[in-house]
């Protein structure tokens, strides 16, 4: 749009004619001196343009910026309820955090199907299901005992063999911010770090039910029903030093020794008094 030598009058200086203008500023020449405005904003309030083609397009493109402008505050509100949101998120996370005790059965083992046995391991995450019965049905689950100090134990049975035969393929620590009681959409999500898949080879000498027992029932080797269940921290920290002896690759094997000292550490747990497992499967 070129405004060069369009006349104008100002409110205050009077008649004049533009003789420089781009996107942000314009310079108008008066009859005793030259001088600057802010373009489009000076033109309706203080400028007018005596020509009617020219003053419609100026009209328009200061809708358009004052629509870019009521965009650009909607996006700040947004973007301050965005802040006060992480921040009250925040403040609960920190008060849960100084008042969370340590729960013995803090974590979980999942049972995968056949879809979840790729699926787990690539998107490094799990859903805990949705709720069956009652008032909340269809919602999901809340992992209520998870904290920073739980893992993810990923188990999957082969077809036509028996639960006695379920094998761990992989375990990671949740995520550092994780909190159970606060996990609306039931996904939890793996650590940054602490993730450990384990090859076929590996998998297949490492059974669960060597370190897992039902308390109920401690003499059977049954998985009815659900997605996951909780256990001891104990067993998991048995898991992870089984895994660190299976890792024969030396990266591999650092990282698993990684996470074991890192969730003893989280656990409380002294790493040297650990006992020898003892699950279903080794009281046959």
């Amino acid at each position: 749009m070129n405004l060069i030598n369009k006349k104008v009058t100002h409110k205050r200086f009077g008649m004049g004619s533009i003789v420089k203008h781009n996107e942000s500023i314009i310079e108008i020449h008066f009859a005793s001196e030259n001088k600057m405005f802010v373009f489009p904003d000076v033109f309706g309030k203080y400028l007018k343009l005596h020509d009617k083609s020219d003053a419609h397009l100026i009209e328009k493109i200061i809708q358009i910026k004052e629509m870019e402008r009521k965009e650009e505050e909607r996006k700040k509100e947004e973007e301050k309820k965005l802040q006060r949101k992480n921040l009250k998120l925040r403040l609960e996370h920190e008060k849960l955090m100084k008042h969370y005790k340590l729960h013995p059965e803090s974590q979980m083992v999942f049972r995968c199907d056949i879809e979840e046995q790729n699926s787990s391991v690539s998107e490094w995450k799990v859903f805990s299901g949705a709720i069956k019965s009652g008032n909340n049905k269809g919602k999901p689950n809340k992992p209520i005992r998870m904290h920073q100090n739980s893992a993810v134990l990923l188990t999957a049975l082969d077809p036509g063999m028996p639960e006695k035969d379920r094998r761990i393929i992989g375990v990671y620590m949740v995520n550092e911010d994780f909190i159970g009681k606060l996990c609306e959409d039931g996904n939890i999500p793996a650590h940054s770090k602490y993730k450990l898949q384990l090859s076929e080879q590996e998998s297949n000498q490492l059974l669960l039910w060597k370190y897992y027992t039902d308390k109920k029932s401690p003499d059977k080797m049954t998985w009815n029903s659900g997605k996951y269940r909780y256990f001891d921290n104990v067993w998991m920290a048995q898991i992870l030093l089984d895994i660190v002896s299976l890792k024969s690759e030396p990266t591999e094997q650092e990282l698993a020794q990684r996470f074991f000292k890192h969730f003893c550490k989280m656990n409380q747990i002294t790493d040297h008094d650990l006992p020898k497992p003892n699950g279903a499967l080794m009281r046959i």
